[in-house]
């Protein structure tokens, strides 16, 4: 089965050896277009000499015209976020397979992991889904499920377990193709969420809110675009949160220990820990280069 890998960065690198270590055949890649820095897909591609068309440039008539001399039974979409037009699915004998870090039809869309934590999910997934002309919508394929730990952010959800486990859901789906078993289950709209990019207005504390939910917002910015707050009248973006349940005597937002380079605020219902902060236009540091006991965190406005 003659296979054509669409990704980019590190994530479509691990999918496209994990594939020629199974003894998949691929005969093609496509990444997005090429800057200073080679991707890392595209770095391995041409390590393995394996012939590699920029994702555009496939909307131009002699790209398109290379690509169909791949003769694609299988597209494989590991990290996609160029738009890929009808006519190049088409050209794929079975069609596109994509790889999506929730249980489909929950979050669709690019941020499903900052929604799943900011919504105060206990557990979310990835799904192997076929493409079709919508937005995450095609019929699944294969589907897991994992625990999202109480301190988890999209980081550390991402790398620890829906990254490798979303290497080897795609390996396995292609077998399933090749070998003739690959179900093609339809997702009901009725049970359907898509949400957009997590931007700044989604990501300003409120500390009127309780512990927990502020918990959540951070945890679910983390490690972009970062939660924020204003302090002595300037933004900062809180890193590494853990929440625990108590009573507090000072008001919400307020700073009311160091401990070791973290600090200790006060929320609604217990006290947050944070790690790391990052002040405008300057790089991610301990909790305590930026905040002291006694600050005072406000919602931005």
């Amino acid at each position: 089965m003659r296979i054509v890998l669409f990704g980019q960065a590190a994530f479509g690198k691990d999918v496209l050896e994990a594939l020629l270590a199974a003894g998949e055949e691929v005969v093609g890649v496509s990444t997005p277009r090429q800057d200073t820095r080679p991707d890392p897909l595209f770095e391995a591609s041409t390590a393995h000499k394996i012939p590699v068309i920029e994702t555009p440039s496939l909307r131009q008539d002699e790209p398109f015209q290379r690509y169909l001399e791949w003769k694609p039974d299988l597209l494989v979409f590991a990290f996609v976020t160029d738009i890929v037009r009808k006519r190049v699915l088409d050209a794929a004998t079975y069609g596109a397979i994509q790889y999506h870090p929730s249980l489909l039809p929950l979050h669709r869309g690019r941020a499903a992991m900052n929604w799943a934590i900011m919504s105060g999910a206990t557990k979310t997934g990835l799904s192997i889904f076929w493409v079709d002309e919508g937005i995450d919508t095609g019929p699944i394929l294969l589907q897991r499920e994992v625990e999202i730990e109480p301190d988890d952010s999209v980081g550390s959800l991402y790398f620890n377990r829906l990254y490798p486990m979303g290497v080897e859901a795609l390996g396995e789906a292609v077998r399933r193709v090749r070998e003739g078993n690959a179900p093609r289950e339809e997702q009901d709209d009725v049970d359907a969420t898509y949400e957009p990019p997590v931007a700044d207005e989604h990501a300003r504390i409120d500390w009127h809110q309780h512990g927990r939910v502020v918990h959540n917002i951070i945890r679910g910015c983390d490690p972009q675009p970062g939660a924020w707050a204003i302090v002595r009248g300037q933004p900062v973006r809180l890193f590494g949160s853990h929440w625990r349940p108590g009573h507090p005597d000072q008001p919400p937002g307020t700073v009311i220990a160091t401990v070791d380079t973290s600090v200790e605020i006060a929320t609604i219902g217990g006290t947050l820990t944070i790690d790391r902060v990052q002040r405008e236009g300057q790089p991610k540091a301990p909790a305590v280069d930026a905040l002291q006991a006694g600050d005072v965190l406000e919602r931005p406005s």
